[in-house]
């Protein structure tokens, strides 16, 4: 026999369904919205042991890191690390362009930054990641601009066979050295290059002070490798945590959404405890989680 149910006491049990169907469904519309890019962390470390380092990330919820090279790291113990945690070893920077910078008009210093890129290489071919990030020149009273210009494109011209080989992508990326100032002007200098092995590093902080974000990233679109993020405001320029400068957050993630960008977005932004580092990533997924 099936119970029978009063007419009062029905309405009172849909009553309370319908009300938590609402809570619910207010309580999923206010959860935060999981960006759609995997997310990494730039990690400035240089020497080991570098397995506490990826059990913090991977606690934190990071998806993957990148890591500075040449380094003093064991090459093993970073394998061991990263199998044990399954931390993704996207891409390494640079620890040497800013010194042995390929824009120097003395060529033994040029030489010495070929001599650490091609290091680069090879260290994260041997981790697994994709792409080396490279700053290109320095602009300085003892190098125009013309010269950077030539110079840098001459020295990384001859790394393309190696990274071709290596089936590694050169990632030149737009810092606050002087040079590529325009998101017209990298994107132009990328393709001089003819090369599918050299592409963009887009660091969405690094363009504030002189423009907008959103609108490098439509200008560069395709040519994009890899996205570093970190936050901006004039008065204190990068001592601000996501979200809290002047970056226009939605904009940027549409601009990403539009041109078809679906890499790595890496935080190149200060380390610490698990829970900053759990905030970082919150962070991430409140600034480029709503589209």
């Amino acid at each position: 026999m099936q119970p029978t149910v009063d007419r009062r006491d029905f309405m009172k049990s849909a009553a309370i369904a319908a009300t938590a169907g609402l809570t619910l469904g207010a309580s999923a519309q206010a959860a935060p919205a999981k960006m759609r890019w995997k997310k990494a962390f730039m990690l400035g470390v240089s020497e080991g042991p570098i397995l506490p380092h990826f059990e913090r990330l991977k606690e934190a919820g990071f998806e993957g890191v990148e890591l500075l090279s040449p380094n003093k790291l064991d090459r093993d113990e970073v394998l061991k690390a990263r199998d044990k945690t399954g931390i993704v070893i996207h891409g390494v920077s640079g620890s040497k362009h800013w010194n042995d910078t390929l824009s120097d008009p003395d060529p033994a210093i040029v030489e010495r930054g070929l001599k650490a890129i091609h290091q680069e290489i090879d260290d994260i071919k041997a981790y697994g990641g994709t792409t080396v990030l490279v700053v290109p020149a320095v602009v300085s009273p003892k190098v125009s601009y013309r010269d950077a210009y030539t110079r840098s494109q001459a020295a990384i011209k001859t790394l393309i066979p190696h990274a071709e080989k290596a089936g590694i992508k050169i990632a030149i990326e737009e810092v606050w050295n002087k040079f590529l100032l325009s998101s017209v002007e990298m994107a132009r200098y990328i393709d001089e290059f003819q090369s599918p092995w050299v592409g963009a590093y887009f660091d969405v902080g690094n363009v504030v002070e002189y423009g907008y974000p959103e609108e490098w990233i439509r200008e560069l679109g395709k040519r994009i490798l890899k996205i570093h993020v970190k936050e901006y405001a004039k008065a204190k320029r990068f001592s601000y945590s996501l979200g809290e400068g002047e970056i226009h957050w939605p904009e940027v993630a549409k601009a990403l959404v539009d041109v078809g960008y679906d890499g790595w977005i890496t935080a190149e932004v200060g380390y610490g405890d698990v829970d900053k580092l759990k905030d970082v990533v919150a962070r991430m997924d409140k600034v480029l989680g709503g589209v």
